[in-house]
């Protein structure tokens, strides 16, 4: 019996010896993979550098970014649980603390990035303050506004910046020397109070899934798009290459004496006509929850951008919007290839459909970033630039900015992406292999564009695909600011 015992217990010992060896077999093998996708990745990312001769204009807005923990400052409660229950709760103004912790909520446990207004003056500073004294969570400051940190990304990387802003003297400490200032200074900024979480945070009996940000504001300064004639006037001379339009989702459910909006977004317009045929025109998409004022974007905005930007959320919003007349609060976090390209390729397709629109641009670039990959869509012939190798130094953007670094550690990353992906979520749509040694996958297509008229002949775009594997951050230490990074990496290559 003692026998038995004994060597049963040796094969347990063995068994698990082995599991250990096999695990730290498979663990090994890993980070060699992740080393040379690094590797090869490092190397699109330099073959190409970025002089000061490139000259961009960023606008508009800025802030002061409160971050704090979420899970360690907000407090959770059964009814907050049972609400969620009975109802989903996505309010587009944010009128009380309750309805502020069932939008979290909402989005906390899909895991998606949301961006939320409140009026409530009182409710929010109340809360600023209590993120600010938190003994339970710690809190910090930073530059913030998509305009600034895209800028600042752009300046890090070589470019010549000029920025549409206007902050307090004590904000500007923050931005770089490189970036210039066109706005003049205030008082008081306005506050975005940034709520971070990890993949697997628990709030109650609700689990994240992935690693994000919630942001509640009540801003003055931003809705108005206050700084945008001081903008104009500094653009005099200047020239730009590219023309970077964001930060107007501080326009969402914001309440306006009647037509002071549309004043406001009309002036955009305006100062977009009147850039040159060859500056080039970005629009960075954020997230909306008021259908109308996409509604202006897409009169305002859209028509006279050459590309656009956007996560996967923001993607399927303007899909939704472009399709059905229908806004979507929410969705997968973390959508496979194939499901993105062909939301990415009817928006593609949908914004360029011919129009009567005096001084419409043909879009001709579209960057979805994402936590597992980065994809662009170029049109062939466009003067959009090595797009392979935006492709990789955004991937590479991506994890140095989570996690919070300038040196990317195999040993601090993982890929979600599979060996391979379809190109298409069609049935017999065509599947890339995953290389190690070319790890960004380019291909070229024909987009056909839809018309509203059968007798019109069909038309259709060429373009060049490109999806570069994200080599995600394990340990996230901020997501805000993932997005405008990337973005700005992008696009400085391609400029």
């Amino acid at each position: 019996m003692f026998s038995l015992l004994s060597t049963a217990s040796l094969l347990g010992a063995f068994t698990a010896l082995l599991a250990i060896v096999f695990q730290a077999y498979l663990s090994s093998n890993e980070l060699v993979r992740l080393t040379v996708i690094l590797q090869h990745l490092r190397d699109l990312e330099v073959e190409y550098s970025v002089t000061d001769q490139v000259r961009v204009a960023i606008g508009y807005g800025s802030c002061g970014d409160l971050h704090v923990r979420a899970v360690d400052f907000l407090r959770y409660d059964e009814n907050i649980g049972r609400a969620l229950n009975t109802s989903e709760y996505t309010f587009g103004d944010i009128a009380s603390e309750q309805e502020f912790l069932l939008n979290f909520a909402y989005y906390f446990q899909r895991g998606a990035a949301a961006e939320r207004f409140t009026a409530n003056r009182e409710m929010f500073l109340n809360l600023v303050e209590r993120a600010k004294k938190s003994s339970t969570a710690e809190h910090h400051w930073a530059l913030g506004g998509n305009a600034p940190v895209i800028g600042t990304r752009m300046a890090i990387e070589g470019a010549n910046v000029v920025l549409g802003a206007k902050m307090s003297s004590k904000l500007k400490t923050h931005l770089l020397p490189e970036v210039r200032l066109t706005g003049s200074l205030v008082e008081d900024d306005d506050i975005h109070l940034i709520l971070e979480y990890n993949t697997g945070d628990t709030w109650g009996g609700l689990v994240s899934p992935r690693a994000n940000r919630y942001i509640l504001h009540n801003d003055h300064h931003n809705p108005l798009v206050s700084s945008l004639e001081e903008f104009e006037a500094a653009l005099e001379g200047f020239d730009p290459d590219l023309f970077i339009v964001s930060g107007l989702q501080m326009m969402d459910n914001y309440v306006y004496r009647e037509g002071v909006r549309e004043a406001r977004l009309d002036k955009v317009r305006q100062q977009l006509q009147a850039q040159s045929p060859h500056t080039r025109i970005h629009f960075e998409m954020a997230s909306f929850v008021e259908l109308q004022l996409l509604q202006l974007l897409m009169r305002n905005v859209l028509p006279f951008s050459d590309s656009i930007g956007m996560n996967e959320q923001e993607l399927d919003n303007l899909q939704q919007v472009l399709e059905t007349g229908r806004i979507s609060l929410v969705a997968d976090c973390n959508p496979r290839v194939a499901h993105s390209l062909d939301q990415a390729r009817s928006v593609f397709a949908l914004l360029n459909q011919p129009s009567d629109i005096v001084g419409r641009r043909p879009l001709s670039r579209m960057h979805l970033h994402t936590l597992a990959y980065q994809a662009f869509i170029v049109a062939k012939g466009s003067s959009w630039r090595h797009t392979k190798q935006a492709a990789a130094k955004a991937s590479l953007t991506a994890h140095r900015h989570v996690c919070a670094t300038n040196i990317v550690n195999p040993d601090a990353a993982y890929l979600q992406m599979d060996g391979s992906f379809a190109v298409s979520a069609k049935p017999s749509a065509r599947r890339i292999h995953f290389e190690n040694r070319n790890p960004v996958s380019c291909w070229e297509e024909i987009i056909p564009l839809a018309h509203e008229s059968a007798s019109q002949q069909r038309q259709s775009i060429d373009v060049e695909i490109c999806v570069a594997p994200v080599l995600i951050c394990k340990n996230a230490i901020q997501t805000v600011g993932a997005g405008d990074n990337i973005s700005g990496a992008g696009l400085v290559l391609q400029i």
